[in-house]
């Protein structure tokens, strides 16, 4: 039988509720595994192993008398590092904020500990969730990065740290990790979980991301995230269903895949493109190779004015005030944007409107469309966290991604991406269900 840290969230979720396991049994597994591989690893920030405990014996004592537990009851959650927590140091991967300490939660941190979460510790990100790479290592080969900028979270829930984790992305901060790291990871509709208390870099890219060791995780730990917060201007109103109750409905039919070559598939590496295209034939009929109209050509540039511009406008305080504190990536970074004229920054933003009307054509007739989540496998090395080429297309368009572990390249992981419509998270992870339950999806 698997140790609690090795189980499923709803593997886990599941032996709570039945009482075959208390939160204290599963939070000390997990920190017997964070004693093993934390010294090789390195996916943790701040850790509190007492604080860790007497959050899970107070839920063991909630429900010894009683009271009602949520649907994350006992289970072990890891935090990126610009996720405010109101008992555990906040410092974003930067010396510029050593030692702060917020007053509160932020809203995602908030609604995890009313579903019954752990908050076992905040996860190593890069320096302000930007370029420069941490010092975490790829649980598969410690050679290797483990992704950026969601490095911690990602490698903790790949190395049965923890049973889920938050990352943020604004380029590909959620989905390349996981592509790297071998797990499933969510990053859904800009403002369907709450920013308040996360640091931004970029108000209409920023988006908090989700990491399990299941699809059914997904669908578990962003219920319990999406309430619309007043507070965080990209929210939207929504109906509330469970994510978790659509994905495990069968599909009406057999999912279509559309099989997207986009701009960025020049990048990546033959043996991954080899891998996609397989995929691709093995699913036949149900996926057809799909391509959108010339505007999508220039949405990597899109995305890099409109990151680079709200990253001078979050961060150029730094440049002026602390640039000693800087990288010299972030600070050349900073500089550069700096001769970003207005009018290209409102261009690329008013662009996305009509190249999104296209994709969202697209996938009216088709479940998701079907592309890497990464160049290839984690690159050798820390001297970058690998490109977000494929990523950050997505994320300027505020469509919900799912990264699935299913191909595997020169012996490493590798994740599909799936996307979807804007606010369809239910019908994405469907589709992503379906096909990782597939007999002929994983190439091994």
């Amino acid at each position: 039988m698997n140790r609690p840290n090795e189980l499923t969230a709803t593997e886990a979720a599941g032996r709570i509720a039945r009482g075959e396991l208390t939160a204290e049994a599963v939070a000390r597994a997990c920190l017997e595994r964070i004693a093993e591989r934390e010294p090789d690893v390195q996916a943790w920030e701040f850790l509190d192993r007492d604080h860790a405990l007497a959050q899970a014996r107070d839920l063991d004592a909630a429900r010894a008398a009683g009271r009602g537990t949520g649907p994350l009851h006992g289970l072990t959650v890891g935090v990126k590092d610009i996720i405010d927590t109101a008992d555990m140091p906040t410092q974003h991967g930067s010396p510029i904020y050593r030692g702060r300490r917020s007053n509160r939660d932020a809203a995602c941190v908030a609604a995890l500990r009313d579903a019954g979460a752990v908050i076992l510790g905040k996860t190593v990100t890069t320096e302000l969730a930007n370029i420069h790479p941490n010092r975490t290592r790829n649980p598969h080969d410690l050679a290797r990065s483990p992704g950026g900028s969601s490095s911690g979270s990602a490698a903790a829930v790949a190395d049965h740290h923890v049973h889920l984790a938050l990352g943020t992305q604004t380029g590909g901060s959620v989905i390349r990790p996981a592509s790297f790291c071998g797990v499933y990871a969510l990053k859904p509709t800009l403002g369907l979980i709450s920013r308040s208390g996360v640091l931004l870099q970029s108000h209409t890219l920023d988006t908090v991301g989700v990491y399990g060791r299941s699809v059914e995780d997904l669908g578990l730990v962003t219920d319990c995230l999406t309430a619309r917060d007043p507070d965080d201007p990209a929210g939207y109103p929504r109906a509330r269903a469970s994510l978790l109750e659509l994905l495990r409905e069968e599909p009406p039919a057999a999912p279509r895949f559309a099989f997207v070559r986009t701009p960025a598939w020049p990048e990546a590496e033959p043996a991954a493109q080899a891998a996609l295209e397989a995929l691709a034939a093995r699913l036949g009929e149900q996926c057809r190779e799909e391509s959108l109209p010339p505007p999508f050509e220039r949405i990597l540039d899109l995305h890099r004015t409109v990151m680079a511009a709200e990253d001078l406008a979050y961060y150029g305080e730094h440049l002026e005030r602390t640039p000693e504190l800087l990288s010299d990536e972030l600070r050349k970074r900073l500089e550069a944007a700096r001769g970003i004229p207005a009018a290209q920054y409102i261009g690329a933003l008013n662009a996305r409107k009509y190249i999104h009307h296209d994709v969202d054509a697209l996938l009216t007739r088709y479940d998701a469309i079907l592309c890497p989540a990464s160049t290839g496998p984690a690159p050798a090395g820390f001297a970058t966290t690998g490109s977000a080429i494929f990523n950050g297309l997505w994320t300027y368009l505020g469509v919900p991604c799912v990264s699935l572990p299913l191909l595997t390249v020169n012996g490493l992981p590798m994740g599909v991406q799936l996307v979807g419509r804007r606010g369809e998270e239910g019908r994405l992870l469907r589709t992503a269900h379906w096909l990782d339950r597939w007999p002929d999806a994983r190439d091994d």
